[in-house]
C-alpha cells in the first residue's frame, strides 16, 4: 500500500459521497413538489455543488461531473424513478435511512477536499476550508434552492464544525509524512464516528443570544 496516494481513491471516494448527498437532494425536491427539471437541479446541486465550488476555487479542470458524466444520466433515471414510485410515507423513512450516508459523504468530501488542496500546496487554513466547502455547501445550495435557510447555519448541530476539525486533522497528518491514503481515511472515519455520535447524542451548538429591547 505504500504506493497508494489520494487521487488512487478520488473516483470512488467522490462516487460514494455524491450518492449520498444526491439521495439528500432527491428528498428535498419531492417535499416540494418541484418538476422533474427541478428535482434533477436540486439533486445534482446537492450532489456536485462542493466540489464544483472548491474546484472553481482552486481552479481545477476538467469537474468531477464533467469528467464522469454518466453519473449525471444515473442521477436522471434516479429523478425520474422516484417522481413515478416515490411516495409521501416513503419520505421520512429515506431520510431516517440517509443519515449514515450523509454521515460517510461528509467525512469522505471533507478529508478528500482538504486532501486535493494541500497537493496544489495551499495555505494551511485554505486547505480546511476547502474540505468543509467541499462537505458542506452541496447541502447549503440545495437549502438555497428549495427556498429554505440552510440547515448548516440553523439548527445548531455540529455539522460544518466536525468536518472543519476534521479537515485539520488531515493537513497534521501530512505534516507527519502519514501516507496519503491513511490521511483520508482516518480523519473521514473520525468525522463519520463523530457525526453519529452528534446525530444519537443530540449534540447542539450554542446559539447567538440577543435579548429584545
Amino acid at each position: 500500500m505504500t504506493s497508494v496516494t489520494a487521487s488512487t481513491f478520488q473516483v470512488p471516494i467522490e462516487v460514494c459521497a455524491t450518492l449520498a448527498f444526491a439521495l439528500s437532494g432527491l428528498i428535498a425536491g419531492a417535499r416540494k413538489k418541484l418538476d422533474a427539471f427541478g428535482v434533477f437541479v436540486v439533486t445534482g446541486v446537492a450532489a456536485f455543488g462542493g466540489g464544483t465550488l472548491r474546484d472553481i476555487l482552486l481552479d481545477r479542470r476538467p469537474f468531477f461531473w464533467v469528467d464522469h458524466s454518466h453519473w449525471l444520466w444515473l442521477m436522471l433515471f434516479l429523478c425520474l424513478f422516484a417522481m413515478i414510485f416515490m411516495r409521501s410515507r416513503h419520505i421520512q423513512l429515506t431520510e431516517r435511512a440517509i443519515l449514515i450516508p450523509d454521515a460517510l459523504g461528509l467525512g469522505l468530501y471533507a478529508a478528500l477536499g482538504t486532501q486535493t488542496a494541500l497537493m496544489l500546496q495551499m495555505p494551511v487554513i485554505i486547505c480546511a476550508l476547502m474540505g468543509v466547502m467541499t462537505a458542506v455547501f452541496g447541502g447549503v445550495l440545495r437549502d438555497i434552492l428549495c427556498n429554505e435557510i440552510p440547515k448548516a447555519f440553523n439548527d445548531h448541530q455540529p455539522y460544518a464544525v466536525i468536518a472543519f476539525a476534521g479537515s485539520l486533522l488531515v493537513v497534521a497528518f501530512n505534516e507527519f509524512q502519514i501516507p496519503q491514503w491513511l490521511c483520508i481515511f482516518i480523519p473521514a472515519g473520525l468525522i463519520f464516528i463523530f457525526r453519529i455520535a452528534a446525530i444519537y447524542l443530540v449534540w447542539r451548538l450554542p446559539s447567538w443570544k440577543i435579548e429584545s429591547e
